[in-house]
């Protein structure tokens, strides 16, 4: 798993590309507190680049969003595709989170 943040038109951005699973997800997690920590209140997860998901991935990004939400800001997923949308829509994220 790879992944950068970018700061694009007043958004945080944070891309992630790979695979968001079990071993991969605990080193995304310190990212995502720094994330909340920080106080940003607008980000997109481009997960354009993103092959895979497991549930550790699917709660690491759960977690991102609960917490923004909480402060008052807002998260989108951008970007899905392949096997990561298809879990998404199982979970039937795709009707609780903003997707573009």
């Amino acid at each position: 798993m790879k992944h950068s943040i970018v700061q694009e038109e007043g958004a945080t951005v944070l891309h992630v590309a790979g695979e968001l699973d079990a071993i991969s997800s605990p080193e995304l997690r310190p990212v995502l507190d720094r994330i909340v920590d920080e106080g940003k209140r607008s980000v997109a997860v481009n997960l354009s680049e993103l092959r895979l998901i497991d549930s550790s991935g699917v709660g690491a990004l759960v977690s991102l969003y609960k917490r923004i939400r909480a402060n008052g800001g807002e998260v989108r997923f951008v970007g899905l595709i392949g096997q990561p949308l298809v879990i998404f829509k199982l979970l039937r994220l795709d009707q609780a989170f903003q997707l573009s």
